[in-house]
């Protein structure tokens, strides 16, 4: 069994209004230190394992419905876990 840590987040070009208002929240709040934020999604699958690389999995799944290939990059890491 395979734990995988999902994490997904807007493209650069894409505007992030959620992230805009955080940040103005930030400022409202005297941390002007912080010149940035985006907002993304994470998530944590486990995979059983089968005939297919874990990778294959994981990259079919992100690409049909964890995240929106068109607005939204992702990454994510494989560990092996211990099966409860």
């Amino acid at each position: 069994m395979f734990k995988v840590k999902v994490y997904v987040t807007l493209r650069e070009s894409v505007l992030d209004p959620q992230g805009a208002a955080v940040m103005h929240s930030l400022h409202a709040m005297n941390y002007k230190e912080v010149s940035d934020v985006r907002i993304g999604k994470y998530m944590e699958l486990m995979v059983e394992k089968s005939d297919r690389p874990v990778e294959e999995v994981v990259k079919e799944v992100c690409d049909r419905l964890l995240a929106n290939p068109v607005i939204e990059d992702y990454r994510f890491e494989i560990e092996e876990a211990v099966a409860q």
